[in-house]
């Protein structure tokens, strides 16, 4: 795509997140599309929306990594986005849906960072040596694109349809826990809607994001100390309605609450 047609497209998203009005699949309007040019669609957007909106980049966010989402929306590989500070609501927060187009939550293992992670060529272990603790955290995913209708190239360029995302209640140090193998409850109103393990996320929360920081090595982008990492649904997305409270638990590291009005 040539530059001009990449900005005309970051700036469609932008009016869609501004207005919670969805557009028509960018893989349709622009078949050309590639996902190098997605991600650049995806940098000026977000670019757009932190000087329009006095925001900040807190942290990214892994997408796509479960194969319950994966079949969900009929992507096969996953991605990544970029999380600001307008995103962020605190633990049992009450959210407003009228902020939002389709929106979907989904239960994460979140990591924050110690130290800066520039890839590629970064092994477990890095990320590791890297993390100062895990946390337990929603991720509200929604759409720019009408009906999610998306391909991997939509999704990219829509910031990896981000949201928002709520930390919860719990920190762990994750060389104490089996971060495979912790289990996870989604209940919505009191009634369990989704369980899942660790091991959903790319087979380990940790792959997930040594997959992330070598993914921005390519990019020249380093993750930076102090940043929130979403690793990855662990169960497929569910709705958010009106009136909706959701809680995630997880076996030794706590839970997070979200609710919807």
């Amino acid at each position: 795509m040539e530059s001009m047609q990449i900005g005309t497209v970051a700036h469609a998203l932008f009016d869609a997140l501004e207005g919670c009005e969805p557009i028509a699949p960018l893989t349709m309007t622009e078949p050309g599309m590639t996902i190098a040019d997605a991600y650049e669609i995806q940098r000026r957007m977000i670019a757009t929306r932190l000087a329009k909106r006095g925001e900040r980049i807190v942290g990214k966010k892994i997408g796509i990594t479960s194969e319950a989402v994966m079949n969900m929306l009929d992507v096969r590989q996953p991605d990544f986005g970029q999380l600001t500070s307008g995103m962020q609501f605190a633990n049992g927060a009450t959210i407003p849906l009228s902020q939002f187009i389709a929106p979907r939550a989904e239960g994460e293992i979140a990591f924050l960072l110690a130290k800066d992670l520039s890839g590629p060529g970064l092994t477990a272990h890095d990320v590791l040596d890297a993390t100062e603790w895990v946390m337990p955290c929603f991720e509200i995913v929604d759409s720019r694109i009408r009906d999610w209708k998306i391909r991997i190239q939509d999704t990219v360029a829509d910031n990896a349809s981000s949201g928002a995302f709520v930390i919860g209640e719990g920190r762990a140090d994750p060389r104490a826990l089996d971060l495979a193998g912790i289990t996870m409850r989604f209940s919505r109103n009191g009634e369990t809607v989704g369980t899942g393990q660790g091991s959903a996320a790319l087979g380990h929360p940790i792959n997930a994001v040594v997959w992330l920081a070598n993914q921005l090595g390519e990019f020249g982008m380093p993750l930076r100390a102090g940043e929130i990492i979403l690793s990855g649904a662990l169960s497929a997305m569910v709705p958010a309605r009106v009136g909706d409270h959701m809680r995630v638990e997880f076996d030794g590291l706590g839970h997070a609450d979200v609710a919807f009005a």
